[in-house]
C-alpha cells in the first residue's frame, strides 16, 4: 500500500507542473482506493473461507465420534449376543438398550453429516467469492501501474487502457457479491 501512496504523491507532484494529466493523477488515486478496498474484501472473505472450514472440520469430527460410538456399541452387541445363553433375559435388555443407542447414534450422524456437507458447500462459496475479490484486486493494481505510465510517457493510450483494466477489476470484485 505505500508503494501506492508513493506513486499518488509523484503524480501529483507531476499533475502541478502538468495540469493536463490532472485527471490521470485523480485517476490514480481513486484507483488506489478501489485497490484498498477490493483487497480488504478479499481478506475478510479469504478469513469467512477458513472459518467455515474450520466449522466443517468440527462437524465432521463429530461425525467420527459419533461413528465410533455406534461401532463400539455394535461390537458389544455381537459379544452380548454370543452370550445370550447365559443370562437370557438380562442379556436381552443390555442388547435392547445398544439397539435403541446404535439406532440413536445412526439418525444423529444423518443430521451431522448433511449440516458438514452444509458447511462444505458455504466453504466453496466463501472461496469463489474470495477468488473473486482477488481478481479483481490483481485487475486494480495492474490498472494503477498502467495509468501511471501515461504520467511517464504523456500517451493517453495507457491512461485509455488503465481505465479498461479497472473497469474489468471493479467487475471482477463486483461479482464477489453474487457468487454461489
Amino acid at each position: 500500500m505505500s508503494d501506492e501512496l508513493n506513486e499518488l504523491k509523484e503524480a501529483a507532484e507531476r499533475a502541478k507542473e502538468n495540469k493536463a494529466m490532472a485527471p490521470v493523477s485523480l485517476t490514480m488515486a481513486i484507483l488506489a482506493v478501489l485497490v484498498a478496498t477490493v483487497s480488504l474484501l478479499g481478506h475478510r472473505a479469504h478469513t469467512e473461507e477458513i472459518l467455515m472450514q474450520t466449522r466443517a472440520t468440527d462437524q465432521w469430527a463429530y461425525y467420527q465420534a459419533k461413528n465410533m460410538r455406534r461401532n463400539n456399541l455394535e461390537a458389544l452387541d455381537d459379544v452380548l449376543t454370543a452370550l445370550e445363553n447365559t443370562k437370557a433375559e438380562r442379556a436381552e435388555q443390555v442388547q435392547k438398550h445398544f439397539h435403541e443407542e446404535i439406532d440413536k447414534y445412526r439418525d444423529q450422524q444423518k443430521d451431522i453429516q448433511n449440516e458438514a456437507r452444509g458447511l462444505e458447500a458455504e466453504v466453496g462459496r466463501a472461496s469463489r467469492r474470495a477468488d473473486r475479490f482477488d481478481l479483481g484486486e490483481v485487475f486494480l493494481e495492474i490498472a494503477l501501474v498502467v495509468t501511471s505510465i501515461t504520467l511517464l510517457t504523456d500517451k493517453r493510450a495507457y491512461w485509455y487502457f488503465g481505465f479498461v483494466l479497472a473497469i474489468l477489476g471493479v467487475i471482477s470484485a463486483a461479482s464477489g457479491f453474487l457468487a454461489h
